[in-house]
């Protein structure tokens, strides 16, 4: 338990040092893109890094969004599988709150997106943009703001998000899988098969597992289905429990989570970051925020199918007795998280661009992207606001205990 907790907190620090990176990369992006300079943003997202020999014709942007992302998407997979085997989510009662909330996270704001922009053009698809919760922004909002609430705060908010998360990944799957290529699905079956072997008997070498990684992504990509899919594979396959003579340290999962989750969160997440959140503000954008049904099917979707769904999901998982609240986290605590699970940064910006890319030009790209970044910094904001309220309240009743232990 010990172990389980250290590396926790571990992952917590990096995830909030990374989502502060993240925050100063998109708003850099912003202001680039929207300064003088903004034609240098534009030609460097579109640079083209093209591999001739294996019939990859990527530009810049692509490569942060199909490549970069899917070592974000190992990291979630080997967070994921530690936390259903040993960590938050291995036990049923505790894991029943976040993982319900989550559910609860996904299918208020899809019910939200789908009524308010049902028919308009990209929404077949569109409707997934507000479901996934931004690990990284979130953690690092809540460690500025949130530090006086209980630690349970900060498990209940990750389990929360990586579950999330999980259903996020499920989705692009589904949605964005058109034309399948068996040849090369075979092959990456074949690539996750050759994963588990090597874990099941105990190679430790990079030589195989690299070469696999790699084939895998590829596979997954000229097989038509979204290449960082590849991560969470590979992720949840990689063994987590140690043997008896091996130290805790040492298991495969925990290597691996060491070496790329700094990678993760202080390079490929910001980098994303930087290339996605370049969108024109102008005023025909922000009018449309609030007129266009696109760009009001996902504000409502965050803003309020997020906070409903979250909170109301488990509210009402304690009150029937399905999941167990812990003690020293109250409803109004749970309210504040699920504000902050409004913030719908990396993923939702990711399913923008999936979804809407293919209308012709990139206006309901660019609404969709400001849509998601302005409702997540308007969540950011209502929910570093109330977690400060609920952390006077809590660092209140600390005092007094304290007086009353004094006296």
């Amino acid at each position: 338990m010990t172990q389980v907790r250290s590396e926790l907190t571990r992952y917590l620090r990096t995830e909030t040092f990374g989502g502060a990176l993240l925050l100063i990369a998109a708003a850099g992006a912003l202001i680039w893109v929207n300064s003088p300079w903004g034609a240098g943003y534009t030609t460097m997202i579109d640079t083209k890094l093209a591999i001739p020999a294996l019939h990859l014709d990527l530009t810049l942007a692509d490569w942060t969004k199909d490549g970069l992302l899917a070592i974000f998407f190992f990291v979630a997979g080997l967070e994921l599988k530690r936390e259903l085997t040993i960590g938050e989510l291995a036990d049923r009662k505790s894991a029943a709150l976040p993982i319900i909330a989550a559910l609860g996270g996904v299918l208020m704001p899809a019910l939200i997106a789908m009524t308010v922009g049902w028919g308009v053009p990209g929404m077949d698809r569109g409707w997934a943009i507000p479901v996934a919760t931004d690990i990284a922004f979130a953690l690092a909002v809540l460690a500025l703001t949130g530090s006086r609430i209980p630690p349970s705060a900060r498990v209940f908010l990750l389990s929360l998000a990586v579950v999330d998360d999980l259903i996020a990944i499920i989705l692009i799957a589904i949605l964005f899988t058109t034309t399948l290529q068996m040849f090369w699905l075979l092959a990456a079956v074949l690539c996750f098969a050759a994963w588990w072997l090597g874990q099941k008997y105990r190679v430790s070498t990079p030589i195989l597992y690299v070469p696999i990684a790699l084939l895998a992504w590829y596979a997954l990509h000229e097989a038509g289905i979204h290449p960082t899919l590849a991560g969470v594979g590979l992720g949840l396959l990689t063994r987590v429990h140690p043997d008896p003579d091996e130290d805790e340290h040492s298991v495969p999962a925990a290597n691996l989570e060491h070496f790329f989750q700094p990678i993760s969160a202080i390079v490929c997440v910001p980098l994303f970051a930087l290339f996605a959140s370049g969108v024109p503000l102008d005023s025909k954008i922000f009018s449309e925020l609030f007129t266009d049904r696109l760009a009001l099917s996902i504000v409502l979707g965050l803003l309020v199918g997020k906070t409903v769904g979250i909170f109301g999901f488990g509210w009402a998982a304690v009150r029937l007795g399905i999941a167990h609240k812990p003690n020293d986290l109250g409803y109004r605590d749970m309210f504040a998280l699920s504000v902050l699970g409004a913030i719908g940064f990396t993923v939702s910006l990711l399913v923008a661009e999936l979804a809407l890319s293919g209308l012709g030009d990139d206006s309901a790209v660019e609404l969709a992207k400001a849509a998601v970044l302005l409702t997540s910094l308007a969540a950011s904001l209502a929910g570093s606001a109330l977690l400060l309220r609920r952390g006077r309240v809590h660092q209140a009743i600390r005092d007094e205990r304290a007086l009353q232990e004094q006296e």
